[in-house]
């Protein structure tokens, strides 16, 4: 029987990622699908929306990847546990960050309340650079993150599917293609901020 032909464990899993290759990527989709659950759970038990969980989600398996290719996992704990502590970790770490950033925004200076003391005409003018401003350091900031990321960002931008992006980029399934968009989006959040 072939490695792929029955139900994977989480040892099968591993040892596809360990292989590298064409095997590594069928596994991290394998397992991707077999923890996603975990954003309903996260739902359910951190009250984060359930984007906010998917994107924790993905953030926990890339992480899991990688720590199972280089031999940083070393298995003292099952997978399932492991996987479920890094992703309880970083919905904490999401839940400070929104936190943070909204008790942030009560201190913040008030663009608006300064824009509406001035006359029509200069408020339209300074209303005109903001605007351009943003879009300028949005671009910047896209061209930053390298060609791929750039491409993903501005396909999901144009409304373009996870599947449709997976067909287009070459990637194997649609959860992998929406691992990847919100691993840039979060890197173009992280420059933004």
């Amino acid at each position: 029987m072939g490695l792929f032909s029955r139900q994977l464990s989480d040892a099968d899993l591993m040892v596809g990622i360990q292989a590298g290759g064409t095997q590594r990527r069928h596994s991290e989709n394998k397992l991707y699908e077999k923890y996603q659950y975990l954003i309903a759970d996260g739902t359910r038990k951190h009250r984060l929306t359930e984007d906010e969980c998917a994107s924790v989600y993905s953030d926990t398996m890339l992480t899991a990847f990688e720590s199972i290719a280089t031999g940083k996992f070393e298995g003292r704990s099952g997978l399932k546990t492991y996987l479920y502590q890094i992703f309880t970790n970083k919905c904490v770490d999401a839940i400070r960050k929104k936190t943070t950033n909204r008790s942030s925004v009560h201190d913040a200076f008030s663009l608006d309340d300064s824009l509406m003391q001035l006359p029509d005409e200069s408020r339209s003018i300074v209303q005109a650079l903001v605007a351009q401003s943003d879009v300028e350091k949005l671009k910047w900031h896209l061209n930053e993150l390298g060609e791929k990321c750039r491409t993903m960002i501005l396909s999901w931008g144009e409304g373009y599917s996870d599947e449709e992006i997976a067909l287009t980029m070459g990637y194997n399934s649609a959860a992998v293609a929406k691992t990847s968009r919100l691993r840039c989006l979060e890197k173009l959040r992280e420059r933004f901020s």
